[in-house]
């Protein structure tokens, strides 16, 4: 069943047309005055506009006209009486599809309702692309986010409660606008609230509203989160944080779909999709009595998970590419990375997520405007881990090339004793560490990328050895 809006003075004809739509079990709305369009346009769902036109009123123009104000994307069919020719030869404007005649019949307006309906889809499919187009994007080839994507795409549809789980600067919020945009209510509003910043003693008004005089300082009635977002997404962020006190009123109005402001008694529908989120585990927390079970069902319809960076470092380039992207699309500089600087950043551990690197993607750019950051550029903490990662790497692949039988073997190292006057142990290992290199590069032909999976290490470690030790070979390549 689809709504058919019914623009006509005449009662009697009015009530013709009405016949017919609830014939081909459809619902009309019918308007006989154009201020009455004002209250019609902030309702939603209308697949088509019937606007008769009757040249002895000549008021089509000015239906029209007011229809565009409310309405702008709405197909329009003008009802003529049958042999009744247009005053202006014919010429449709605006959204004006065609003309159907007078008397109504019920296969035409059937063919008119579907020609109104593949119009919208269309205008829907455009609308779409330029909402996500507008967007920040989920970027990223990782298997993680390729199931994040494919999730967002199968749950966007449909109105159900979507709980949306991932540590703190995952981008939660980024995937809740996706389904938002690839939803049935991307016309509609997105209205985000963080209930974790919000006191405990205000979010009842936040998200309900409250009306005048409802507690001290309420020198007005205010609309809530639940009234803004009427006919589109509510975004609840940090959901874990919300009170119990407040979780039991939230569970309220999913369950019941109703909510009175804060001092009012007036029941509001609450046409909301509901998108909830947070960094905490809530079977956790309802083990520890701090969430209610109950209402956990209730938003855990469809679960989302957001991986960390770190369970998603190979997306790590291209996430900061993006980052680039968009500091320079928003005119506040630009700066590129170098290839030992990537490789360093893809050595940490992110604990802040892609915000972490958000923010240093900002501060590079402030370094370094228009220029390139290097490995010199990048905060020591990130260098003490890359350092730290590097040692444990050194480690294990000196352990394993001792055990590698064309390396040495255990019984040729249990032979070396310590000299009675002394050893430089850190030479000696130095040494060591020359020539097993040399060796592989030796049994690899000098390819870089096999000598260091035979001294497993990664290859951009054995190229800084290389550097550090002046190891060169003819046609080695060490970029």
């Amino acid at each position: 069943m689809v709504k058919v809006l019914v623009l006509d003075r005449d009662a009697d004809r009015a009530r013709g047309i009405e016949a017919v739509i609830h014939f081909l079990e459809h619902e009309p709305v019918v308007v006989s005055r154009a201020e009455m369009l004002a209250t019609i346009g902030q309702q939603t769902g209308y697949a088509l506009g019937l606007i008769t036109d009757d040249p002895s009123e000549a008021r089509t123009s000015a239906w029209l006209a007011a229809l565009g104000q409310t309405l702008p994307n709405l197909p329009v069919f003008l009802l003529r009486p049958c042999g009744v020719r247009a005053p202006n030869g014919g010429a449709l404007a605006g959204n004006v599809l065609g003309t159907l005649g007078y008397p109504l019949r019920q296969q035409e307006l059937s063919a008119a309702l579907r020609q109104a309906l593949s119009h919208n889809a269309q205008q829907g499919d455009s609308a779409q692309r330029a909402a996500l187009a507008a967007l920040p994007r989920l970027v990223g080839e990782s298997t993680a986010m390729q199931r994040v994507r494919q999730l967002i795409g199968q749950v966007a549809g449909s109105d159900a409660t979507v709980l949306i789980l991932g540590e703190s600067g995952t981008g939660k919020e980024i995937v809740a606008r996706q389904i938002h945009a690839q939803s049935n209510r991307r016309d509609q509003p997105f209205v985000p609230i963080n209930c974790g910043a919000i006191p405990t003693e205000l979010l009842e008004s936040e998200l309900f509203g409250h009306e005048k005089g409802a507690f001290t300082g309420a020198v007005s009635s205010r609309r809530g989160r639940f009234e803004l977002a009427q006919g589109g997404s509510l975004f609840l962020d940090e959901i874990g944080d919300m009170s119990l006190h407040m979780q039991v009123k939230l569970l309220r109005v999913l369950q019941e779909r109703t909510y009175e402001r804060v001092g009012g008694n007036k029941t509001h529908q609450a046409d909301v999709r509901v998108i909830a989120a947070t960094h905490r585990d809530l079977e956790v927390q309802i083990a520890q009595d701090a969430f209610r079970e109950d209402l956990f069902y209730r938003l855990n319809v469809f679960p989302i998970e957001v991986p960390a960076l770190r369970q998603r470092i190979a997306d790590l380039p291209v996430l900061a590419e993006e980052l680039i992207r968009r500091i320079e699309a928003e005119g506040r500089g630009v700066v590129r990375l170098t290839a030992q600087a990537l490789s360093v950043l893809s050595q940490y551990g992110w604990p802040g997520n892609v915000r972490e690197l958000a923010n240093l993607i900002e501060r590079l750019a402030i370094l370094r405007p228009y220029g390139e950051a290097g490995v010199a550029d990048l905060p020591e903490k990130i260098l003490e881990h890359a350092r730290h990662a590097a040692a444990e790497q050194q480690a294990a692949g000196a352990q394993s090339a001792a055990d590698h039988s064309a390396l040495g073997s255990a019984d040729a190292l249990s032979r070396i004793v310590v000299p009675d006057d002394g050893i430089d142990l850190k030479e000696w290992l130095t040494d060591m560490e020359i020539r097993f290199i040399r060796q592989a590069l030796d049994l690899t032909d000098g390819v870089v990328a096999r000598a260091a999976k035979l001294l497993r290490l990664r290859r951009t470690t054995l190229v800084e050895k290389l550097r550090k030790y002046g190891i060169q070979r003819e046609g080695m390549d060490v970029s």
